[in-house]
């Protein structure tokens, strides 16, 4: 019975080890063990679970929690931090230690830059493991097989109590943030990197705090040399937003890799999310070596430069002169830019000339053999939805049969219940015509009640083809200025 007992406590504190909630830790193994140890297993599985969930509640109450007077620091005190703990250890001489570390491997205190073996400062040929007091609270958490490892090695599993320093190198970064902010309160620790740069959207409520959250997160992650927060939604022109540097230094120029690319630009100045990559990825699969893509929203290059490399030819946009200068640099990077032109205009003024213009030669030599494709990419989800109507009667000549028409992937946000139906709504409403067929792929989930959708489709012959009424009198555009060389080097400001 015994046996079965501590191989109970065991399971279950594997299932915590790797974040099994602990309702499933009573739901599934007090259901397969509760019968076999009626109440001393399931008593044992109990206190663990609260222990884990709720360490407050139990002898340990905040063992590893910062001392309270750092409750609403606003300036970093690092000292302020230290304490002085009692942790559980287990004496070993110095030649069996690795031995032992794997067999305790599960008991041991893990903690952020802290060493689990110690010296003995009364003895040079022995060391003292650290375990978890949380888990090791006697020497009965050890079962029959490791007294018969102790006994094979010739140690005693004797536990002793010895002080411990803890220091703020110590600490999570959610359990300062938590000891620091007012209690009840969000904390935020998540943060999107790019580069070197952490960009974190604090809450209001964290705005006092936001120095000190800004350097609690330089110190503990490896790699991030400036923090910043966003002071504003993306609503301007070229889609970038104001920023504020938490901590750290001002650099704002990002080097990043993606898909085996690399890119640099200054991340103040330009649109980055590191989240799409999965899905610049999936847009990249469709294309074969010989397609021609008209990339409407380029930003710096995430889908024009892959698409480049698979032989492509690709015709890159984007209204922001920042964007426009990183676009050409990053092409230059990736040793891409003689199959890349690269436009700096609006993009409904880019499909009424460049696609207008560039787009009938390819339908026409892709028409027979019907091996290469055509894809106009359309990423700014908050506003490419309202492009579509650019399509409309762009091309005067009437189709022939055998040819190929041009695949849009438009991407669009949307708030709906049924955010395909809404997405695919608007594109006919826009087109002004059913698609018969398309696709609804879910990029991802922005917020909560808000989600990232990408409609593909062919482009219908009826759409794209007819004569266009210029119902305003407006004159017709005039084709974009196209400078691959000295726009990388002129100086512009958004």
């Amino acid at each position: 019975m015994k046996l079965q007992q501590h191989e109970c406590y065991r399971v279950a504190h594997l299932l915590n080890s790797y974040g099994i909630v602990n309702k499933l830790v009573h739901n599934q193994l007090k259901q397969q063990f509760y019968q076999r140890s009626p109440f001393t297993i399931f008593q044992k599985l109990r206190s663990f679970s609260s222990m884990a969930e709720k360490k407050e509640n139990c002898e340990h109450a905040g063992l590893f929690s910062p001392n309270p007077s750092v409750r609403g620091m606003v300036d970093l005190d690092r000292n302020a931090f230290t304490k002085t703990i009692q942790v559980p250890v287990l004496k070993l001489r110095k030649e069996i230690v690795n031995k032992v570390m794997k067999t305790l491997k599960h008991r041991l205190l893990h903690r952020p830059q802290m060493k689990r073996i110690i010296d003995d400062p009364k003895d040079d040929n022995t060391k003292s493991v650290i375990l978890d007091p949380y888990i090791v609270t006697s020497e009965d958490v050890f079962d029959e097989r490791d007294r018969a490892f102790f006994k094979q090695i010739d140690i005693s599993p004797q536990v002793r109590q010895v002080d411990l320093q803890l220091t703020y190198e110590n600490f999570k970064t959610n359990e300062i943030l938590e000891a620091v902010l007012p209690q009840g309160q969000s904390v935020t620790t998540g943060f999107s990197r790019v580069g070197h740069i952490a960009h974190m959207n604090l809450r209001d409520h964290q705005l006092p705090y936001k120095n000190l959250i800004g350097q609690v997160i330089l110190d503990k992650n490896p790699g991030i040399t400036t923090v910043v927060n966003k002071t504003n939604i993306i609503d301007s022109t070229y889609r970038n937003f104001q920023m504020e540097v938490l901590a750290g230094e001002d650099n704002m120029v990002a080097k990043v890799k993606e898909n085996g690319f690399t890119y640099e630009f200054d991340f103040s100045k330009v649109y980055w999310n590191p989240r799409l990559g999965s899905e610049h990825d999936r847009i990249t699969g469709f294309l074969q070596s010989g397609d021609v893509v008209f990339d409407v929203f380029a930003g710096v290059g995430p889908f024009a430069i892959p698409a480049a490399k698979k032989n492509c030819i690709v015709y890159a946009n984007d209204l922001n002169p920042e964007s426009y200068k990183w676009l050409i640099h990053n092409c230059k990077l990736n040793k891409v830019d003689k199959k890349v032109q690269a436009f700096n205009t609006d993009g409904r003024e880019f499909i009424g000339t460049v696609v207008k213009e560039e787009l009938p030669k390819y339908i026409k030599s892709f028409s027979t053999e019907r091996k290469n494709r055509l894809h106009i990419v359309m990423n700014l989800p908050a506003l490419a939805l309202d492009f579509l109507d650019s399509f409309r009667h762009l091309l005067p000549e009437k189709p022939h049969t055998d040819d190929v028409l041009p695949t849009v992937h438009c991407y669009g946000f949307s708030k709906d219940d049924n955010p395909e139906k809404e997405v695919k709504d608007r594109a006919e409403e826009m087109l002004g015509t059913t698609l018969e067929s398309c696709s609804i792929h879910l990029v991802r989930q922005v917020a909560p009640n808000k989600q990232m959708m990408c409609i593909s489709f062919e482009l219908p012959s009826e759409v794209l083809f007819g004569s266009r009424r210029n119902i305003e009198g407006e004159p017709v555009s005039k084709r974009p200025r196209i400078d691959e060389d000295e726009s990388e080097e002129k100086e512009t400001h958004v």
